[in-house]
């Protein structure tokens, strides 16, 4: 069910930044996974200001093809504390699975043929 406009989503996306850029701290990261959420941010953010959907800046990435990243991104995070190796770390392990789980969601409920034809 596609229940995520591609606005919804953006400001989704945006959340998602804020969060990357604020769990070492809240949850206390060793410098690996924080150094990861740190990069995660910041490429999150690129993309989501590339995207061409309302909350893009520089409408340069298909939204569809900002779904795909994001689909392969949601699974790599589910393996990232153990490709790190920093599952032992539990606020940083558990952190890196929901999110990898919200992700997938996100992607499994936004409609991303909805932004295709205005903005391509």
């Amino acid at each position: 069910m596609k229940i995520l406009t591609p606005r919804m989503h953006g400001y989704l996306d945006y959340i998602v930044v804020v969060a990357f850029a604020l769990a070492p701290t809240i949850f206390g990261f060793s410098p690996v996974p924080t150094r990861i959420s740190y990069a995660l941010a910041v490429v999150h953010l690129l993309l989501t200001l590339c995207t061409a959907f309302p909350m893009g800046v520089l409408k340069l990435v298909p939204f569809t093809v900002h779904g795909g990243i994001e689909l392969i991104v949601s699974i790599a995070l589910l393996a990232t504390p153990w490709l790190f190796a920093f599952a032992g770390e539990p606020n940083a392990r558990n952190f890196y699975v929901v999110f990898g789980v919200v992700i997938f969601l996100v992607y499994l409920t936004t409609d991303y043929k909805a932004a295709e034809s205005r903005y391509t």
